[in-house]
């Protein structure tokens, strides 16, 4: 347990805190988010296991409940109840930004139906920190999550992000990652991107080259953890002679 000075915060009853969580070195955490975790009356969390050795690790004890995709139809009702009570609410993810590829979105619908109050602590990004791990330009970048499941329709999406003229983020499944170089590959065998994994972690590394480039050393150890895939733009004048030609 590491003991860290935690400020005085402003948590007002019957308010909505979405708190950022690291994505992975647990010292990332802000001495603002420990402050509102410890003055919650229940945490909402992904995987409480998962949070629950976050807490630990900073000493805070307090309630946690399961909030996460397959049960989200019924334990949002639960959270709105709970804020009308007056409860002090906070809702993390497993990583990063609740709301963000997260089911902490449709939440926010309801508060917004329900006109109660909620405020984010900001955080760790695997996004941002992704964009600039690559080497990019963060001038223009689009965020378009998870790629599909299904190869037809992972290909349609690849097609779509390759036209943007900004940096494209994508968020890839270890098991589908050579999979989708294998698109990549097909579709624009010369343009170059970048795989970011095990961000903020031991083994963090950011490989970069064309998609045949990375199958060739998207390996092993390399095949595991957490991965971001960040397109390079096409930027406005290669977009134009991109359009006239159809290079990609």
């Amino acid at each position: 347990m590491i003991q860290v000075p935690v400020p005085e915060v402003d948590f007002p009853a019957g308010q909505c805190h979405f708190v950022a969580t690291p994505i992975g070195n647990l010292g990332d955490i802000s001495l603002r988010a420990l402050a509102v975790l410890a003055a919650a009356d229940v945490v909402f969390a992904e995987d409480t296991r998962h949070t629950r050795r976050l807490l630990d690790r900073y000493g805070i004890q307090v309630p946690l409940a399961s909030y996460h995709d397959h049960n989200k139809a019924k334990v949002v009702p639960v959270i709105v109840s709970r804020l009308k009570d007056g409860e002090k609410v906070a809702v993390v993810s497993d990583a990063g930004m609740p709301c963000i590829s997260d089911p902490g979105f449709t939440l926010v619908r309801s508060l917004l139906e329900e006109d109660l109050p909620w405020t984010v602590i900001p955080g760790p990004s695997s996004t941002v920190t992704a964009l600039v791990l690559s080497g990019f330009s963060p001038d223009r970048f689009l965020y378009l999550g998870y790629a599909p499941r299904k190869k037809g329709q992972r290909r349609t999406f690849l097609e779509d992000a390759l036209a943007e003229p900004g940096s494209v983020l994508i968020f890839e499944s270890c098991h589908r990652i050579r999979s989708t170089l294998e698109i990549l590959e097909e579709l624009a065998p010369t343009r170059i991107l970048a795989v970011a994994r095990e961000i903020t972690k031991m083994h963090e590394e950011t490989l970069r080259g064309s998609a045949g480039q990375l199958l060739e050393i998207m390996t092993g150890k390399r095949l595991k953890g957490e991965l971001v895939i960040v397109l390079r733009g096409l930027g406005k004048k290669r977009l134009a002679k991109a359009e006239k030609t159809g290079e990609k």
